[in-house]
């Protein structure tokens, strides 16, 4: 009897939790489908909120061809990476998502100016043209200048809006229209500039939604966006001290897949890997001592591999965001940002601050930037804060105003295999930095001291060891080349050690050697003197050198409809100068929190494979992203 019972027990066990297994479903969203429909192939939903209210762990939502005007908040996340949400575009169906309303009733004014009358009910809580943007370090100029979130787009392009509202009334500058509102208690009104065109014949659309794929809460994990089109978005300025909200936006989760997709037109922001909200948001936060407050909080609510983090986004376009086209404040660490293409970032330079980059992290603990081309930004890649254990590797970088800015980080940090062809290649206001088997094609600039305590972490993880400040030096230069008048003569002297070993300079380029600028410095405070008191001055160290002042190695970068090829001249002879394969061993740890260069797993490092992923000579490697198999001028296909 008694062994009977515990098999009805066990029985009804096993029913219950069959009961509780949920079946992975496949849910359909169409244009011409109907949110009262279950989903299904033949009977689908109309909207993707539809099916986001609907899925749980481990389903797929397929969205077929069509724009959809919509704001997605998904109200939950998968369980774990092989249990995710997916959502995806119809494979080879283009699947268009819009921040944006068609708009229609447009009167002619004076000139090109026309009016359009909107009542504020359309725009349901969020009116875009009535939501200004603000926040930490947001600089607008002239100071008193407003900015809206909103836009106006014609044939999917936008308009800037004017400085005043009578501008908008003046002539029409054809390659720069522009926009101006005013909002009442009851209507919304905006006048734009279309030369030539007749608005309500011709696509005009505005933005009516802040975001498009965003969850209004932290820890909606493990999601997978792919394949869409995303676009027209009102979102606010993000900086690291409040909440950062992308048009796509992972808002304090971990585990997100964000792949092959289309970003573009957000007005500040295309993709948020960032910081989630709190009552101290741009209050009081806006200086050093206001970041920290807001890291130690973020440590409070969850900033650790285990629980935030740890995101992909691999094979996207990004492109026409005034701030940032990828930003993450602590929500970015454990993160690959891999293969994407990122351009016209902070081109208009509409309103200025200290967020703008293609890509804009605080806290890059351990993330991987390798393989994207960013180009047309006002900074490639800016690494603010506590990037210690990361890597920015195999990178196309071109026509920024600047490529890479490192800020106030201790390290370790491994820039290796990159193109960098801008007229600026470095900003340097960080130690701790190993520069491997570049391309540098422009300047750098270098900050010899900066007065700020910023953290430095506990080996590949979040946990702040201490607060340091920040001396310039701690950089190791490693088998580099140096074209087109590449110019490291900033780095002569520094107050940490400086090592150049193994580089090539041809002709034009400044090598360090001979050259003691004067020092620049970044944020000062009332104890910078006496914590200088702690360092001195140090000429920089140079071996195995090669200079070739009369070899003109001319970087050309070639644009051939979708590829990229760069034009370069080589010289196998630069193979007689013997260098070392780069590796943990070879380099010289972090000195500021005394830790090695190795991968983000822990593992040894060892840059034993070039720009293509092809095998390095390991017994003597090449100088530059590529090895050298022949001499005389070459031609590479680089994106």
């Amino acid at each position: 009897m008694r062994f009977l019972q515990i098999l009805f027990l066990v029985a009804i066990g096993l029913g219950a939790f069959a009961q509780n297994q949920h079946v992975a479903k496949e849910y359909h969203v169409a244009v011409n489908g109907n949110d009262a429909n279950e989903g299904s192939i033949v009977k689908p939903f109309k909207t993707i909120m539809a099916a986001a209210n609907v899925a749980m762990p481990g389903d797929v939502i397929t969205v077929h061809a069509g724009v959809y005007r919509e704001q997605i908040t998904p109200p939950r996340g998968g369980n774990s990476d092989l249990e995710r949400i997916v959502y995806q575009a119809a494979p080879g169906e283009k699947v268009e998502i819009k921040g944006s309303e068609v708009m229609r009733g447009w009167k002619k004014l004076v000139n090109d100016t026309w009016e359009v009358k909107i009542p504020n009910s359309f725009f349901g809580k969020f009116n875009p043209y009535s939501d200004l943007i603000h926040g930490d370090w947001f600089s607008p100029r002239p100071k008193d200048r407003k900015y809206h979130t909103g836009a106006v787009y014609l044939n999917g392009d936008w308009l800037m809006e004017a400085a005043k509202p009578e501008e908008v009334m003046n002539p029409t500058d054809k390659k720069n229209p522009i926009w101006s509102t005013q909002v009442d208690s009851t209507t919304t009104t905006i006048w734009a500039q279309f030369k030539n065109v007749d608005p309500n014949k011709e696509p005009v659309e505005i933005n009516a939604r802040q975001t498009i794929f965003y969850p209004d809460k932290p820890f909606i994990n493990f999601i997978t966006l792919r394949g869409f089109t995303l676009q027209h978005s009102a979102t606010n300025w993000a900086p690291p001290t409040a909440e950062q909200m992308g048009l796509v936006g992972t808002h304090w989760s971990k585990g997100w897949i964000i792949e092959n997709n289309v970003i573009q037109y957000s007005k500040c922001v295309g993709i948020a890997l960032g910081k989630y909200g709190d009552k101290f948001d741009n209050k009081d936060t806006e200086s050093a001592e206001g970041y920290v407050g807001t890291i130690n909080r973020a440590l409070a609510f969850g900033w650790n591999k285990g629980t935030v983090g740890g995101h992909i986004v691999r094979n996207n376009t990004i492109a026409y965001c005034e701030q940032t086209g990828i930003v993450g404040s602590m929500g970015c660490s454990f993160s690959i940002v891999q293969g994407n293409i990122i351009h016209d970032i902070h081109i208009r330079r509409l309103f200025q601050g200290a967020e703008m980059a293609g890509i804009k992290f605080h806290g890059a603990v351990d993330v991987q930037i390798m393989n994207n081309h960013i180009y047309r930004a006002n900074i490639g890649v800016w690494l603010d804060w506590m990037a210690q254990g990361v890597q920015v590797k195999n990178n196309l970088m071109h026509d920024n105003s600047l490529d890479i800015f490192l800020e106030v980080d201790h390290g370790p940090m491994l820039v290796s295999n990159n193109i960098l062809l801008s007229k600026t290649s470095l900003l340097m206001n960080s130690s701790g930095a190993a520069f491997v088997h570049n391309i540098f094609g422009g300047k750098m600039d270098v900050i010899g001291y900066d007065a700020r305590l910023t953290p430095y972490h506990k080996p590949h993880s979040t946990y702040v060891s201490s607060l340091h400040d920040n001396p310039g030096g701690d950089i190791q230069f490693v088998n580099n080349l140096f074209v087109n008048g590449g110019d490291a003569s900033q780095y002569g002297n520094a107050l940490l050690p400086v090592v150049f070993d193994g580089n090539v300079f041809t002709k034009g380029s400044i090598r360090t050697i001979g050259h003691s600028d004067p020092k620049k410095f970044g944020e000062m405070n009332k104890n910078a003197k006496e914590q200088m008191k702690n360092y001195k001055d140090q000429e920089a160290t140079e071996r195995n050198v090669v200079i070739k002042e009369d070899f003109d190695a001319s970087a050309n970068l070639l644009n051939e409809g979708k590829e990229m090829y760069l034009e370069i001249a080589l010289d196998k002879n630069w193979l007689t100068q013997k260098r070392n394969l780069v590796k943990t061993a070879s380099l010289t740890k972090a000195i500021v929190p005394n830790l090695p260069f190795e991968n983000v797993d822990g593992s040894p490092v060892i840059i034993d494979l070039d720009y293509f992923g092809k095998k390095r000579n390991v017994e003597n490697p090449s100088p530059g992203p590529f090895e050298i198999k022949s001499s005389g001028k070459q031609k590479f296909k680089v994106w």
